[in-house]
């Protein structure tokens, strides 16, 4: 018995398997794809790639669709291919400051629906989870089913480290991977939700296709995320993306961290709102603030102007340090618009390097509070250990 299984698992085997899993990767992270777009990502042979795909096909690992004939052009209309929708299921879970939002997708990438609730600051992560819960059941009427190939990414404020590891316990969240899986019963990882929000403004929102994106939100807090080259950037000991520590105004206030004049003390939620009442402004929230900014009051613009041109300064050196192809500015006070926007356009145009001025696009977020939790979705179809093994259901050890 131990002769047959080593028969059955030579060089060319595994070297077929390891085939078979660059495509199912490239599904799994790509989403539908036609077989020529297949073998520009892989690089395999027309031969070795149409083989491994008739495989999958026959197993039903993978599905293959004609395009809607309303679309069709001249020609052979041309296939495409997904991971088998019916396969699994992600869920995704963003542990916001005073809300939870969560969302849940396929393997196909089709995104089945999502939720959003606000609750107290104070909120034990006890009661946050059973509110993830219940969200989670009523995206389908209660109908969801989570599945082998099923996991949960979260998204929780502040500082993580490597998704799943040790330094994600860190700051009251030691129990909270464990709280997760056993409520839901899968696989659990965990990371900030600013920087999965930038993952999943890369795969389905403002910047969807694009390989090297800055993310920047304002809002309660500011803080942002890389994806390079396809692949969201973590750092060393999970601190990317800590864009709100940049120091813009030297002398400037304190901020919380401990520095002084850090851009989150002038372009967050709270800073904007001060700078705006010490002007003689009246707003109690960022609704208020858009209120008066709809109406004309120029007190309002000019204090959304100056965050604005703070913004682009910090944006301009983040650029010339990784270069990305676009910025995606979300949260509540890119609500604001061209009196925000345009200041921040203006300050990247001034302070960037002149190579770049014209190859960097500067685009709003489009996937709104959502965006979280659609991340913590994108982080797991991008690296669930689970969905390399796909179609096959994992041993009763792995699930325990």
């Amino acid at each position: 018995m131990l002769c047959g299984m080593q028969s059955h698992d030579g060089p060319l085997t595994r070297l077929r398997r390891s085939h078979e899993e660059l495509v199912l990767d490239l599904l799994r992270k790509h989403g539908s794809l036609s077989r020529a777009e297949l073998g520009k990502h892989s690089g395999l042979s027309r031969t070795t790639l149409y083989e491994i795909i008739g495989e999958l096909v026959a197993s039903g690992a993978v599905v293959a669709s004609a395009p809607d004939p309303a679309l069709r052009k001249r020609g052979r209309p041309v296939e495409t291919l997904t991971l088998n929708p019916e396969a699994g299921q992600a869920i995704g879970i963003d542990f916001a400051r005073r809300a939870v939002h969560v969302a849940a997708a396929n393997v196909a990438h089709e995104i089945v629906g999502s939720a959003s609730e606000a609750h107290a600051a104070d909120l034990s992560w006890e009661d946050r989870v059973d509110l993830a819960q219940r969200l989670v059941g009523s995206l389908t009427g209660g109908a969801l089913r989570l599945g082998p190939l099923n996991a949960i990414g979260a998204g929780v404020v502040g500082p993580v480290g490597d998704p799943g590891g040790e330094a994600a316990y860190a700051r009251g969240l030691d129990g909270l991977p464990g709280l997760l899986h056993k409520r839901f019963g899968v696989p659990v990882l965990l990371d900030n939700n600013t920087r999965l929000a930038a993952l999943a403004e890369s795969v389905w929102g403002a910047a969807a296709g694009d390989q090297d994106v800055l993310y920047l939100r304002l809002s309660h807090g500011v803080g942002g995320g890389l994806v390079v080259g396809g692949s969201l950037h973590r750092g060393a000991y999970g601190l990317s993306g800590e864009f709100g520590h940049i120091t813009v105004v030297p002398a400037g206030a304190r901020c919380e961290c401990g520095g002084d004049g850090c851009l989150e003390t002038v372009a967050s939620v709270g800073a904007v709102l001060d700078a705006y009442r010490a002007a003689g402004g009246h707003a109690d929230d960022v609704t208020a603030l858009l209120d008066a900014l709809g109406s004309g009051d120029e007190t309002a613009e000019s204090v959304l102007r100056s965050a604005g041109r703070q913004v682009g300064l910090a944006l301009a050196a983040v650029c010339n340090a990784v270069g990305p192809g676009v910025i995606v500015i979300g949260g509540e006070l890119a609500a604001a618009g061209d009196a925000l926007v345009e200041p921040v356009e203006e300050a990247l145009t001034a302070h960037i390097l002149p190579l770049s001025r014209h190859r960097v696009d500067l685009r709003r977020a489009t996937l709104g509070e959502v965006g979280g939790a659609l991340g913590g979705i994108a982080l797991v179809l991008h690296e669930s250990p689970l969905l390399a093994r796909y179609p096959a259901q994992p041993d009763s050890e792995e699930d325990a």
